[in-house]
């Protein structure tokens, strides 16, 4: 950024502008918890008095559902899809909880056999079980990172509750799942895709919102 002839660069932790992006006020000695859900990675951490008191990242995250769910049609159907194709499922009827209608879709990629186009039918049941184990490992570690936080934070997380961003966030039952294996309120911001975009712009225009 320097060499792009930037005057001045600052560094700043992803959880803290998600914090920021989604207007908690991370001041007060009490603490936040964000769960940031991004395409590679997804970030949990523990955020008071500007800085990040305990964090965790985890190689686990929206591209991780899209490779699982291409990585199951593989198997079962002997059909290749891309990726877009994986994330077009995972949105459409991808979740990570149970859901009181199966719903389908349709697929076309290429039979791995003859190389030629092949349609099959996917189920909301299927996406399921295979999405719902790696959502789980993100739901421990939100609640691992808990468990290490310093008792006196605890009661301002219990009262304001986990907050999620990033895109990963938005795949049905995340929120639901991470309530259920922490025992406290999780609620999605609004615009959680952005909220890392708008949180760095208010860091810019308040350098005193994080660490130097």
């Amino acid at each position: 950024a320097i060499q792009a002839g930037s005057g001045r660069v600052y560094l700043i932790e992803e959880p803290i502008a998600a914090a920021l992006g989604s207007g908690i006020d991370i001041s007060k000695q009490s603490g936040n918890i964000i769960v940031d859900i991004g395409g590679g990675t997804s970030n949990i951490a523990v955020i008071a008095n500007r800085g990040s008191v305990l964090s965790s990242t985890i190689n686990i995250a929206s591209n991780t559902f899209d490779e699982a769910i291409i990585s199951y049609i593989k198997r079962k159907y002997k059909v290749l899809i891309g990726p877009r194709t994986a994330e077009d499922i995972k949105i459409a009827i991808g979740g990570v909880m149970p859901v009181d209608q199966n719903l389908k879709k349709i697929v076309t990629g290429r039979d791995l056999v003859t190389g030629l186009p092949k349609v099959i039918e996917i189920s909301t049941v299927e996406i399921m079980e295979i999405l719902r184990p790696k959502a789980i490992e993100i739901a421990e570690t939100v609640k691992t990172i808990i468990e290490k936080t310093p008792p006196e934070m605890l009661e301002g997380i219990k009262t304001k509750g986990i907050y999620m961003t990033g895109g990963g966030s938005l795949l049905y039952g995340m929120d639901k799942l991470i309530e259920e294996y922490t025992k406290i309120s999780t609620k999605i911001a609004e615009e959680p895709v952005l909220c890392v975009a708008y949180g760095a712009g208010k860091a810019i225009d308040d350098l005193k919102s994080i660490n130097q």
